[in-house]
């Protein structure tokens, strides 16, 4: 018998259909078509890379979802494996929901959220040494109930590690007239699970709803770390302990946020509460390891900004978002850039500049898959801008601006002409980058078609634009006495092959 991989499970209508949608990025992770959200068990194991996420196979809507599984070796270049899990009789009947992988004596082994009718409890899975076979433990649920005492809001999403000889677990949730919450478990075994009581309680009330920081009902795809160059990673072991979470209410998908503080036996104890990333839903459910070389590596899902009707009929839904390397800046927040990998699929450099910038659009290069790297020097007050994805009539055009305040900027993005569809999301999106010390404003912008990263100074901003013109490539500057550095270069597709291995 075969075992099933995501393209054999993609009906090929689906497939062909994705492959002509002009909107479907190159280089960044894409199911072969369908439906793809969270990032889920990342891991390298035996030296290669495994990114399992959330597909839904037979159609681009997020229904009955099974995990689809790939490999790398490099970060950036996949191929994909067999189907890790799909929904069966029991526990998991209505869909695999999110979770991650643990190594247990050898064992591969994923704690992940089954999902039957309305209920969504903890199930587990052991695979083989290659992590292309997977067995459900008979047992599922491994946690049968809700803990007692809560009115529960929601309750899925895992993050587990070892920790004093003992397994440790988070469960996202949240409690009804309080807020989200993360719940602590504990096992021996990772099947007998003891409940230690909410790690931390956030503030349902303590933001207006759809303020970018607002900590919503319940957190989802909770992920927990320690930021130490010479830390196992784990919780309390060194540096600075980061609680990670996606702040969701209603059924409705808000941003992700973290808190930095200090894990105190069965406590949180947090310091400060800030954004992960400046695009708000467009980075959401965050997963993140820590590989062998000791990196703190994340990938997150860039979520769809047109209607659900438009993604049915190009016939795929979802990114992932390309790796990031996340480190501890002084201050205690988060500093993220590209994985050094991503380097490697730059193909031409189509331009190298140094330039003193005017009111009014220089077009510096064109493309819809590039890299670039800009060195802008701002006066203080002034006002610099980029427009990506440009039309030549500037009819549409996506306009990231820069304003300089001191020794920080306010970085805005403008999606207000980045498509003549009217029904695609135009919101846009701002928050404070800083500057070097020389009033610089250091950037990173990928653009893979409909997908847009961008990275200041550490900060990153991820967005989704839909240009429905073909001449929708140009890359524009302005800003009185600006002076910029730029270098840029088109991007190749990463490569993919599909692995089917018999069973």
């Amino acid at each position: 018998m075969s075992t099933l991989s995501a393209d054999t499970l993609v009906p090929q209508d689906l497939i062909a259909r994705a492959a002509t949608d002009p909107h479907r990025p190159a280089f960044h992770f894409t199911a072969p078509a369908g439906w793809l959200n969270d990032p889920n068990g990342l891991t390298q194991w035996n030296g290669e890379y495994h990114l399992f996420y959330q597909l839904n196979p037979y159609a681009p809507v997020h229904a009955r979802i099974h995990w689809g599984h790939a490999v790398s070796s490099d970060l950036v270049t996949w191929r994909d494996l067999p189907v890790a899990l799909i929904p069966s009789a029991g526990a998991d009947v209505d869909g695999c929901w999110s979770g991650v992988l643990v190594d247990d004596g050898g064992t591969p082994t994923l704690v992940y959220s089954g999902r039957h009718g309305e209920r969504e409890l903890p199930c587990v899975a052991t695979g083989s040494a290659d992590l292309v076979h997977w067995t459900k433990d008979a047992a599922n649920p491994v946690i049968p109930a809700l803990p007692d005492g809560f009115d529960v809001v929601a309750f899925r999403d895992h993050c587990v590690w070892r920790e004093g000889g003992r397994w440790r677990q988070l469960i996202g949730a949240g409690i009804r007239g309080e807020g989200g919450t993360a719940f602590l478990y504990e096992s021996d075994d990772l099947r007998t699970w003891s409940f230690v009581g909410p790690l931390l309680v956030g503030d349902s009330d303590d933001r207006p709803e759809g303020a970018p920081d607002w900590t919503g009902t319940m957190w989802e795809c909770v992920d927990f770390f320690s930021l130490d160059g010479t830390a196992t990673g784990i919780p309390g072991a060194g540096g600075a302990d980061i609680l990670v979470f996606s702040a969701w209410d209603d059924g409705v998908t808000h941003h992700p946020l973290y808190w930095t503080g200090r894990y105190e036996g069965n406590r949180f104890v947090p310091e400060a509460l800030r954004r992960l990333d400046l695009g708000g839903r467009y980075f959401y459910a965050p997963q993140s390891m820590r590989d062998d070389a000791g990196r703190r590596v994340m990938f997150g899902w860039l979520q769809e900004g047109r209607p659900d009707a438009a993604a049915v009929a190009a016939g795929w839904s979802g990114v992932m978002s390309l790796p990031r390397v996340v480190s501890a800046n002084p201050d205690g927040s988060l500093h993220q850039e590209p994985a050094p990998e991503v380097a490697s699929l730059r193909e031409a450099r189509l331009r190298s500049l140094t330039s003193v910038l005017g009111i009014e659009p220089v077009e510096v290069v064109r493309g819809d898959q590039l890299d670039l790297e800009l060195q802008l020097t701002i006066p203080d007050g002034g006002i610099a801008t980029v427009q990506l994805r440009a039309t030549d009539d500037g009819a549409e055009r996506t306009v990231l601006r820069l304003t300089r305040r001191g020794a920080h900027a306010e970085l805005t993005l403008d999606r207000s002409r980045s498509s003549l569809d009217p029904e695609v999301d135009a919101s846009g999106r701002a928050g404070e980058v800083p500057l070097d010390e020389a009033g610089r404003a250091n950037l990173r912008i990928l653009v893979d078609h409909s997908a847009l990263e961008v990275f200041v100074g550490g900060v990153p901003l991820t967005a989704r634009v839909y240009p429905t013109r073909t001449d929708a490539l140009g890359v524009r500057l302005a800003g009185q006495g600006v002076t910029a550095e730029v270098t840029a270069w088109s991007m190749r597709a990463a490569a993919r092959t599909a692995e089917v291995q018999a069973g």
